[in-house]
């Protein structure tokens, strides 16, 4: 699993770190990206849907929010 830790980057910094990111990465590995910013929370799961990969989890974790992509194709 590759992290991304954008906590502190606000819209749409997190979004663009994890789609650079899954450029970079093999079909079937996982992205566990770390987000401060409450929009990311929507924004990367609409992303994930409309680009075609699988969106494992989103979850709040204390002060961030904890997103799982993995990549499909």
């Amino acid at each position: 699993m590759v992290v991304v830790d954008a906590r502190g980057s606000y819209c749409p910094g997190p979004l663009m770190e994890m789609i650079k990111t899954i450029k970079q990465v093999e079909v079937g590995e996982t992205i566990e990206v770390l987000s401060s910013d409450e929009s990311s929370a929507k924004d990367i799961p609409e992303w994930v849907k409309k680009a075609g990969h699988e969106l494992v989890e989103v979850k709040k974790e204390d002060d961030y929010w904890r997103i799982v992509v993995k990549k499909l194709k």
